[in-house]
């Protein structure tokens, strides 16, 4: 669908829309549950996640990979156990927004993509500029135009923050979670809850990739614990 056509449609619809395509997509085989674990969503409609509270505590270790304008996933964890969060996001607008709040001490804010490599990367601007959303990855669903923002690796990013496991990943960064995730299992970077927007939408992408690295999360351990409607939305645990 190009982007002319997606901005003429209302939100509302092109949600609705996404839903019941969503299982042609996988050939009306989409991913199941695979372990049964009781979550809570934490969060906004929009921007919240669930996990299992029961294994979070105040001195989890949280990343959160892209956060947007939405950061009550964060705030929600804060509130209930006053664990610290370590969120990720180079997109100009979205530091703006963050001097702009009144955060609590417990958030950390750090203007960097999470990428596989370190360095620079190329950020593609949204269709609109009343989108928040940018990506490293090239797509029709993205602007030609493009900025540099600074990137790191997972592993960096723990190995600089003195960490050594994260016990609660959260990722929404528009298609880059592939490479990232991939990169995860090869360093061997121990998980406990993994919370993604996976984004096979995107038209250089496509749902093959998403059984892929599915796959290579279930050898690695995390088993599928709950998929949102639209297949999109994943949580896994660490279940060896």
């Amino acid at each position: 669908m190009s982007n002319a056509l997606i901005n003429m449609i209302p939100r509302s619809v092109y949600s609705k829309l996404r839903y019941l395509l969503s299982y042609p997509q996988w050939n009306f085989a989409p991913p199941r549950v695979r372990v049964v674990r009781k979550l809570v969503k934490v969060g906004s409609e929009y921007g919240g996640y669930s996990l299992d509270l029961s294994l979070v505590n105040r001195d989890s270790t949280v990343y959160s990979l892209g956060i947007g304008e939405d950061i009550s996933f964060d705030l929600g964890l804060i509130d209930r156990f006053g664990t610290a969060i370590h969120a990720f996001d180079p997109t100009p607008a979205v530091k703006k927004w963050i001097d702009s709040q009144s955060l609590p001490e417990q958030f950390h804010f750090h203007d960097a993509a999470i990428g596989d490599s370190d360095g620079e990367a190329v950020f593609y601007l949204p269709p609109r500029k009343d989108y928040i959303s940018h990506s490293m990855v090239q797509a029709s669903e993205y602007s030609k135009e493009s900025i540099r923002v600074p990137v790191m690796r997972l592993s960096t990013a723990i190995r600089q923050l003195g960490h050594t496991r994260i016990d609660v990943l959260k990722m929404d960064i528009e298609g880059a979670e592939y490479t990232v995730l991939q990169d995860v299992v090869q360093q061997g970077i121990p998980i406990g809850q993994l919370l993604i927007e996976f984004h096979h939408r995107l038209s250089s992408i496509g749902t093959g990739q998403t059984r892929r690295i599915l796959a290579l999360l279930e050898g690695y351990g995390m088993k599928v614990a709950y998929t949102c409607p639209r297949m999109e939305v994943f949580t896994l645990v660490q279940a060896r």
